[in-house]
């Protein structure tokens, strides 16, 4: 029985450090690209913020007036 804990543990203890090393990799890209746009285009993160919430109010808009949208498809049917 003792050995089958040891075994799972270890197994979730593998999962857990290839999860940790995949989220610092990311966060690393995600840093490196931000300094990059801000030194050659002189993007702030702030910009970025901004454009990530333009576009998600913009998506949820479009995916709240698909009613609109189908009511132009049945009327042209």
């Amino acid at each position: 029985m003792i050995i089958l804990t040891l075994i799972v543990a270890w197994i979730v203890f593998t999962i857990l450090v290839k999860v940790i090393k995949t989220t610092v990799r990311l966060a690393l890209t995600v840093a490196a690209i931000i300094v990059l746009l801000q030194i050659g285009f002189n993007i702030s993160p702030f910009d970025i913020l901004n454009y990530i919430v333009d576009f998600l109010e913009n998506a949820s808009g479009a995916i709240e007036n698909t009613d609109s949208i189908k009511d132009f498809i049945d009327t042209n049917n």
